[in-house]
């Protein structure tokens, strides 16, 4: 397997980063989750727009361009052999001290990944997720801001583990006055009275490009879809739940702390969006 690592394609075991990263020592980087479908990578400008902001926002100072990435990410792609697959690139801080000071790295370092994945199991695709409500909130913006796609995780693995711990899939992620945010990584939504409603980003999501895409496809479809601010009981009386994510793709949620959403089984407006999801992203 061959990694895309600071400006050429190495193979596997070349691929190292110096325990002097302070993506390592600090969590200090940011990265995107992207697929590609067919051998073409769905909505990639979307995805290094997102990255840059990020960075922007961290103030890393990208060595390559957006083109320069774009290019990279798409030759990355191509020699991973696949047709189908997921991307996981990554630009960290780079090397520095064992100090938090930024400015003591002085040249970021980015690597891109070409890998199959499966984030659920092929069941719950056909029979929908178990989520519980997780004890760990949401961050408020001046905390941690969840519109960076940062290496800080720690949040979400919490949030995770309680999931994992109580045999649910997923979990839900509630913000700091008790509203609907997201889950430890995908966005969510609901239908209720055939409108689809998602939080919006004020909540506390990250702006999901999978998230944006079915917003397309509802509007493509004619189906009604708001921003709305959602808490559980929203969740617990709707009719369908479903989540979003790059590498989650669509997948509905069918229960909520052991009780049942809608009908326990995925909805037909949730079929009927992840069935043009696959299309669209073949196309």
């Amino acid at each position: 397997m061959k990694i895309w690592f600071d400006g050429q394609l190495v193979d596997h075991d070349d691929a190292r980063v110096t325990v002097f990263d302070h993506g390592t020592l600090y969590g200090d980087g940011v990265f995107e989750g992207i697929r590609f479908y067919s051998g073409k990578i769905f909505r990639l400008q979307e995805h290094i727009v997102r990255l840059f902001d990020s960075m922007r926002y961290l103030l890393i100072d990208c060595p390559w361009s957006f083109e320069e990435v774009c290019a990279a990410t798409e030759e990355t792609v191509a020699a991973s052999g696949m047709q189908d697959g997921y991307i996981r690139l990554v630009v960290t801080r780079g090397a520095g001290d064992l100090g938090l000071n930024p400015w003591n790295c002085p040249k970021a370092s980015m690597f891109i990944i070409a890998q199959n994945i499966a984030l659920y199991p092929k069941e719950m695709y056909e029979n929908g997720l178990s989520m519980i409500t997780s004890s760990y909130r949401r961050p408020n913006p001046d905390v941690l801001c969840q519109q960076v796609k940062s290496l800080n995780y720690l949040n979400s693995i919490s949030a995770k583990i309680e999931a994992v711990q109580q045999g649910a899939g997923e979990a839900l992620m509630l913000n700091q006055r008790g509203n609907v945010a997201e889950c430890t990584g995908d966005n969510i939504f609901i239908v209720k009275n055939g409108q689809v409603q998602t939080p919006p980003l004020t909540e506390g999501a990250l702006g999901g490009i999978t998230r944006h895409a079915v917003m397309d496809i509802c509007a493509e479809l004619g189906i009604p879809c708001v921003e709305k601010v959602l808490n559980r009981f929203d969740i617990l009386s709707a009719d369908e739940c479903f989540l979003t994510g790059t590498a989650a793709e669509v997948i509905a949620a069918t229960s909520l702390d052991h009780r049942t959403i809608g009908t326990g089984q995925a909805g037909p407006i949730t079929k009927k969006i992840l069935a043009r999801y696959q299309e669209l992203v073949r196309e």
